[in-house]
């Protein structure tokens, strides 16, 4: 890693006497913790140094990153991996170029007085259901690897707004460790966690991509684009509250004491072992394959190796 950010550096020296190439980044959601890596790699000056001006654009329900990104206007994305299966079985040709977020950050969780702390005590309660992503695919294999039925519980189909758990409207609630889980703990809620990935299920989450047409005609951008955004996430690993910092300037109305909390949390889920951040395991794209076909979400099975490519990591 240390030599291949080496030559990031060096290379730097001649593109700082060219002009920089242009792009732009569309996030998975708003400006949060979540993204922090890519703040500081912008704020640092590491895309600028590996001869890139980049804009970082926020996601969200308005601004799809598969769509802004495969319409051709925009050369890069975070989405979750699953997302980019489920856009090439629709024809959608985008290519994963890392992944950020290895252990995925999606829970279930439930207000502790509920006594609620396992999927098995689901049976005759209301159950938080956000309708047709990737949170209703880990939901019904967790349903499934812990034998229960849907047709034991009523399930309640929730957006953002926490409201109905923290009034008792529901019992669980589907959202990220990183984010919903500690603004209950900020409101003074204590929390039961239920990880997906105590029973078997760890879909990779937010993935960097772009487009077969980028890899083929600009593969020297997408080299320089990986490799500045992985030092920026090293960084941000290495220096939370710098990172908190710098997420706060990007975002709008964000709390430097949520953004570091969320950006602590995400540390583990970034780097959840000695891997270098930013690594695919074929193994592992296989198996989300497989979830998602039993789950409905893919037809037939798709080449994983045009799904995602690994040769913009460093080795």
């Amino acid at each position: 890693m240390k030599a291949f950010v080496a030559g990031l550096a060096l290379a730097s020296l001649a593109w700082s006497a060219a002009a920089a190439d242009a792009v732009t980044v569309r996030l998975k959601w708003f400006n949060q913790a979540q993204f922090a890596g890519f703040y500081v790699a912008k704020e640092k000056g590491f895309y600028q140094e590996a001869g890139l001006d980049v804009s970082i654009q926020p996601g969200g329900p308005d601004f799809p990153a598969v769509q802004m990104v495969a319409g051709g206007n925009e050369q890069f994305g975070v989405t979750g991996a699953d997302q980019i299966l489920i856009a090439r079985g629709k024809g959608v040709p985008v290519v994963a170029l890392a992944v950020l977020y290895r252990k995925n950050p999606f829970v279930l969780f439930a207000l502790k007085p509920s006594g609620i702390s396992e999927p098995a005590q689901f049976r005759g309660r209301k159950i938080g259901l956000k309708v047709g992503g990737n949170e209703e695919l880990i939901y019904r294999a967790i349903l499934g690897k812990a034998g229960v039925s849907s047709q034991d519980l009523t399930e309640v189909p929730v957006k953002f707004d926490m409201t109905p758990l923290l009034t008792g409207q529901v019992d669980v609630w589907p959202g990220y460790v990183i984010n919903e889980v500690i603004t209950a703990r900020e409101k003074g809620f204590e929390v039961n966690v239920i990880w997906p990935a105590s029973f078997g299920i760890n879909l990779y989450a937010d993935t960097l991509f772009t487009t077969e047409k980028m890899l083929a005609e600009k593969p020297d951008v997408v080299k320089r684009f990986v490799a500045a955004t992985l030092k920026g996430w090293s960084d941000a690993v290495a220096r939370p509250e710098e990172a908190a910092e710098l997420t706060v300037k990007a975002g709008n109305k964000l709390t430097y004491g949520h953004e570091l909390a969320m950006m602590k949390e995400s540390i583990g889920l970034l780097k959840p072992d000695d891997r270098p951040l930013g690594s695919m395991d074929p193994a592992q794209w296989t198996a989300m394959q497989e979830l998602l076909l039993k789950g409905g979400f893919l037809k037939a099975p798709l080449p994983l190796d045009k799904a995602f490519t690994t040769r913009f990591l460093p080795q």
